[in-house]
């Protein structure tokens, strides 16, 4: 018999309703999205990106409430822009890597046998290689010159590995069950078992594993960015906005610089943290029903 599906949305929402701080974190994480997108569409942003000498470096006041950066140019405006371009980073590379990490585990997990041997070994070996290392070699041989080539540099180099080995773990046990041996045995494509009756029982795990890709991903993107390789120079994201505090004076001196982008971020992560724990209660609960 196959097992209920319907209700794996419902059981993350009842676990992120019964956590306030779960809750919290959720509301906050949907405010700030549509705060920062709202923010710059409606904002000139080539006038924001533009140099102004008369108001470098100024402290937050009534006219710049979050100051001014070293080029002149509103704190707020730039913060905004920031974090539209590291959560963009952060969501092309989660979703496209959990795309590929889904294709490939459940195609391991059905199969097995030869096709996940294979498949594990060739995972196996490019797992070996540090993540951080490659990351940094593509980038600075490439050298992407937007947000979409970077983005790709992060999504080939790992941003899959993740979830495949978490889906095709689920995938194995669920073949085992009676409702896909008589899927095959009525002769249902391999395909349609897969996508259509597999995958949606595996709703709640793959959302919980997408919640911990998706905090993984915006620490790694903040951190490439801080080290100086990760968007193209001239183009604005969080972590690049938080490398300014590595200049002790302007650490000291010109707080409002970089106090904003690392409380942001911190933000950011709490939220992602608090409703991934819900997530992972929930996902944990599917685990031990299979």
């Amino acid at each position: 018999m196959k097992p209920q599906s319907g209700g794996a949305f419902s059981a993350m929402w009842r676990e992120i309703r019964n956590d306030k701080l779960a809750l919290i974190g959720l509301f906050t994480f949907i405010g700030i999205l549509l705060t920062v997108f709202i923010w710059t569409t409606v904002i000139d942003q080539q006038q924001a990106m533009r140099m102004n000498i008369a108001t470098m470096n100024r402290p937050p006041s009534n006219t710049h409430i979050l100051g001014t950066d070293d080029m002149g140019r509103d704190m707020m405006h730039i913060l905004m822009i920031g974090a539209r371009n590291s959560l963009m980073i952060t969501f092309i590379v989660t979703i496209a890597g959990s795309f590929i990490g889904i294709i490939l585990g459940l195609i391991m997990g059905f199969y097995a046998g030869h096709v996940d041997n294979v498949m594990m070994r060739i995972i196996g070996l490019w797992g070996m290689i540090p993540a951080l290392m490659l990351i940094m070699l593509l980038r600075t041989m490439l050298a992407p010159r937007t947000l979409w080539g970077f983005s790709a540099i992060v999504i080939i180099v790992g941003g899959w590995l993740t979830l495949t080995g978490t889906i095709r773990v689920m995938t194995l046990r669920q073949g085992r069950l009676d409702y896909v041996s008589a899927s095959k045995t009525l002769g249902t494509p391999n395909i349609v078992i897969m996508f259509r009756e597999v995958l949606p029982n595996l709703v709640s795990i793959l959302t919980s594993g997408m919640t911990l890709v998706l905090a993984g991903n915006m620490g790694l993107e903040t951190g490439l960015s801080f080290l100086g390789l990760g968007l193209p120079p001239g183009t604005p994201s969080l972590g690049g906005l938080l490398s300014v505090a590595r200049n002790l004076s302007i650490m000291q001196q010109r707080t409002w610089q970089w106090l904003p982008p690392a409380v942001l971020v911190f933000i950011l992560m709490l939220c992602i943290n608090f409703v991934g724990q819900a997530i992972n209660r929930s996902a944990d609960a599917k685990k031990r029903s299979v």
